[in-house]
């Protein structure tokens, strides 16, 4: 019996595939065992296929799992879309009252979900609790895991009543009985018992936002787009009680310009969009860029150009975030590899916001936003936050000649040239020096200034402060084997996939190893450089059609990758990464 199993749900919007799916994850979390999820579902009001998986196990999981262990199909449809993804020798669970399947290489369940609900629980909508209690008959976790969250669920919900609770409970418990009672089990996958852990569950947007409220992030303004929106809205919430502001503004444009008013006023502030809201934003990035104000940005990646595929993944938006606006802009990129690090990542994202003055986007992308994961609770603690560099001081005698002002206004240089690049800087209130933010290109005290030598040395500065960031952000480490012949270099939500793809790899007798980029600008130069000169032969995984990390790399440091590229809008298997490191050694 294996104490691991990989579950997939496929149904149609409106069974409840994936609030079953959610309950059954964070069920098996709550019993002790790690998990992580992959779901899709249709971007459109009226509908359609949609799945949820989830992988359970006692050890650490890293990725959502090359196949399907067992497949769960609500009806024919969702059988014709995944069956292809049921490992062989797997699961096939079935309604027999909407299809029988043609014989396989699977073990075939035959529950009569539509029955159960309709006739013995008299309410079809209970349909995915029918399904909960099938799977924990069959595999696990016990029924009291699902029946806590359940009532937890429920008991939170405005439409709930005593009636609707006794109806999912009675679900649970006949489904559960009937697995009992009627079948024959004769699979290998069983989840026992396993010591529990202090672990909490979520997912990368509610990480996200745990992370910006532990950095003191006191604004949010956004405009609602999936698969970003979870962000606005658990900001939303959660501001009003610790003394912030949320603005909903009429478009991402006025959300950004919101945001970097806040920060011109002294305040940690932030948005949350998706690629095209991202468009919108680019000329106001540039003018954070240019008056130097902090500000993180965060873009959760969907599939494709312009609407594209708002439910699906890709790492599109790479160049986009490297090369967006008109002149040359500096800005920082983090990107974050799992649901622990988009909370400790946007903290980190806030300080590089506040010491080099300037726009830090954040990339995730749609798997990232929505996957649940389980999390040692641990990590949730607030880091450093790190204050904006602030003026020295004047002298009590120049403060008499100046009046009440910390500085004389003319004296002030907020865009003084330092050996860093990063300047003092002040907010509006009693004692504040004022200044003047402009796009417009200026001079050390914030005057317009058009003369080609101060414009050149203001560049320099703007620029000066990647720099000195490059020596003090943290440095990506290595993956695998110290001699490896295969390096692997990749970004963003890939790592565990990778990660795995190594362990299994190595179990093989490949020399391979990893560098997973989390800063992608500025660049660890000096770490991938090492990195690319101690292997043979370097693969770059990622989902994009043109290889935007790839080209980075052959463009600044001549770089000729093996490119593995995935871009159908769902994420990377560990056996797919595999692959491509046997095909190349």
């Amino acid at each position: 019996m294996k104490n691991e199993v990989t579950i997939r749900i496929g149904g149609e919007s409106g069974e409840g595939t994936i609030s079953g799916g959610d309950i059954l994850a964070l069920a098996a979390a709550r019993w002790g065992y790690h998990v992580y999820t992959f779901r899709t579902f249709p971007a459109e009001i009226l509908g359609g296929p949609c799945m949820f998986q989830v992988r359970i196990s006692d050890q650490p999981v890293k990725s959502m799992g090359d196949y399907a262990d067992v497949l769960i199909c609500l009806n024919k449809e969702a059988f014709d879309r995944n069956v292809s993804d049921l490992r062989h020798g797997g699961v096939l669970i079935y309604d027999p009252s909407d299809f029988t399947p043609e014989t396989g290489d699977f073990i075939t369940y035959a529950i009569p979900f539509n029955e159960i609900a309709r006739k013995e629980v008299q309410l079809f909508q209970t349909k995915n609790m029918v399904m909960l209690g099938a799977i924990t008959g069959l595999f696990g976790p016990p029924i009291e895991a699902i029946t806590q969250v359940v009532q937890s669920k429920l008991s939170k919900s405005r439409k709930a009543n005593a009636t609707l609770m006794e109806k999912n409970m009675l679900a649970l418990e006949v489904a559960r009985n009937y697995v009992v009672e009627k079948l024959s089990k004769h699979d290998p996958y069983v989840l026992g018992p396993v010591e529990k852990a202090d672990r909490v569950v979520l997912n990368g947007n509610q990480a996200v936002v745990a992370g910006a409220l532990a950095a003191q992030c006191r604004f949010f303004a956004g405009y609602p787009i999936t698969p970003a929106s979870d962000i606005m809205e658990g900001l939303a919430k959660e501001l009003p009680n610790v003394g912030g502001t949320f603005l909903q503004a009429e478009d991402e444009m006025a959300a950004l310009a919101a945001v970097l008013g806040a920060s011109f006023g002294g305040k940690r502030a932030m948005t949350a969009t998706s690629g095209p809201g991202f468009s919108l934003m680019t000329e106001l990035i540039g003018l954070s860029s240019m008056a130097e104000l902090p500000a993180v940005i965060v873009d959760a990646q969907r599939a494709g150009p312009s609407t594209g595929m708002p439910t699906k993944m890709e790492q599109s938006d790479l160049s986009f975030a490297l090369y967006a606006g008109h002149g040359d802009t500096p800005r920082m990129i983090v990107a974050p590899a799992n649901v622990a690090d988009c909370y400790e990542l946007i903290q980190l994202a806030f300080n590089m916001a506040e010491r080099y003055q300037m726009p830090v986007l954040f990339l995730t992308d749609q798997s990232l936003t929505a996957r649940v994961e389980s999390v040692d609770r641990h990590i949730f603690k607030q880091g450093e936050v790190q204050a904006r560099l602030q003026p020295e001081p004047v002298a009590s005698d120049e403060k008499e000649a100046v009046g009440a002002g910390a500085t004389a206004a003319h004296d002030y240089a907020r865009f003084a040239y330092t050996a860093s690049g990063i300047s003092p800087m002040t907010s509006p209130g009693a004692g504040a020096t004022p200044y003047v933010a402009t796009g417009l290109e200026h001079n050390e005290y914030g005057h317009p200034d058009y003369e080609p030598e101060d414009h050149i040395a203001m560049m320099e500065k703007r620029f000066r402060k990647l720099y000195t960031a490059a020596e003090e952000l943290p440095q990506p480490q290595r993956y695998g084997d110290a001699e490896a012949t295969i390096g692997l270099i990749g970004w963003g939500s890939t790592e565990g996939t990778i990660q795995e793809a190594i362990d299994r790899a190595r179990e093989k007798g490949y020399k391979v190893a990893a560098l997973h980029l989390k800063i992608l600008s500025p660049l660890p130069d000096r770490k991938i450089q090492e990195f690319i000169h101690s292997v043979q032969k370097v693969i770059v995984p990622e989902c994009n059609y043109s290889g935007q990390l790839a080209n980075l790399l052959g463009a600044k440091y001549g770089l000729q990758a093996i490119r593995v590229n995935k871009y159908g809008g769902i994420p990377f298997t560990a056996g797919e990464i595999l692959r491509a490191i046997e095909e190349v050694s």
